[in-house]
């Protein structure tokens, strides 16, 4: 499928997704392109960018005309999954519309396991009325965001206005105002000890793959106001062992979980996760990718990109995100 129009093609490879949407919403931010589905042969010249999530592997290595590559999620494994990638900038989704969506997600977790939501529920659905009368304050509680990209400076600001306290740990050292940094091997054991609730919104890397796992868990405090830690993971699902996750809810390690991804996507009908009292799960939920709020920043960079303006929030290659 291709529309031809004046300026060089965008190339919308995408797999899992209907593309219709995606497409009208390119017509409006880009009347003067053309859009395919498909490149014509394997070294069409007259593709100028390519914006994919999970795209065939390759796909994209031959266009000898391809300007740039624009994933279409927060995380960018989907597009190294492909080892065939040509030489040309990759450049990460940043939407405010999409941040906002992944502080909504947070804040609403975090504050469910603070007031207690996974065991009042679980009350209503006994008919027993028993209130928790040692209710803390969010000043109490501390939530360590692991990650602090776009994503989790963003939450770490929602958080504090809630009152919480809040710890971070990334790779390298960031300064977040009122968030108490850690970075590194060096301090990750530092941030393990310093928090209650952990929010998860790292990149999935060879570093990162699996990081959730009994190690982890069993370094993590267990001394503070909600006794053993609770993890949200609103990353990716390639952080997490599930088979860890699960036996660390049945010794204590952990108290509760919130798992907004998986291993496996759509989540397998007979695991776990599904029906144990101690994870809450969501679809994939967290922070959707809306075609309105990102094509029109992707067409934007496309024009200032040919005016000779550099391209931002690119992805750096040697460290995979």
């Amino acid at each position: 499928m291709s529309e031809r129009n004046g300026k060089g093609r965008i190339l919308l490879a995408l797999t899992g997704w209907e593309p219709k949407v995606w497409i009208e919403e390119l017509r409006k931010a880009a009347p003067d392109r053309s859009v395919t589905l498909e490149p014509n042969g394997e070294a069409d010249p007259d593709i100028d960018y390519a914006i994919v999530w999970k795209q065939p592997p390759g796909l994209l290595s031959k266009l000898p005309n391809l300007k740039a590559i624009f994933s279409l999620g927060a995380g960018v494994d989907h597009v190294f999954a492909d080892t065939s990638l040509p030489d040309v900038p990759i450049v990460r989704v940043v939407s405010a519309n999409l941040t906002t969506r992944m502080s909504e997600y947070v804040v609403w977790q975090v504050l469910d396991h603070h007031r207690l939501g996974p065991r009042y529920r679980a009350q209503q659905a006994n008919h027993v009325w028993h209130e928790d009368r040692d209710q803390k304050a969010a000043a109490d509680i501390t939530v360590g965001i692991m990650g602090l990209g776009e994503l989790g400076r963003d939450a770490a600001a929602k958080l504090r206005v809630m009152g919480f306290n809040v710890s971070g740990w990334s790779r390298t050292q960031k300064q977040v105002d009122g968030v108490t940094c850690h970075a590194g091997g060096a301090g990750l054991d530092p941030f393990l000890a310093s928090a209650d609730i952990f929010v998860v919104l790292l990149p999935l890397t060879p570093e990162t793959e699996e990081i959730l796992n009994r190690d982890l868990f069993l370094r993590m405090s267990k001394r503070g106001p909600l006794g053993a830690p609770v993890i949200i993971n609103a990353g990716r699902g390639g952080l997490q062992n599930e088979a860890d996750i699960l036996s660390a809810l049945e010794e204590g390690l952990l108290s509760a979980v919130t798992l907004d991804v998986f291993q496996q996507e759509p989540l397998d009908p007979k695991s776990e996760f599904w029906t144990h009292p101690k994870v809450t799960l969501t679809p994939h939920a967290a922070a959707a990718s809306m075609p309105m709020s990102l094509i029109e920043p992707m067409v934007r960079q496309m024009d200032a990109y040919e005016r000779g303006e550099p391209l931002i929030n690119l992805v750096d290659r040697t460290a995979g995100y």
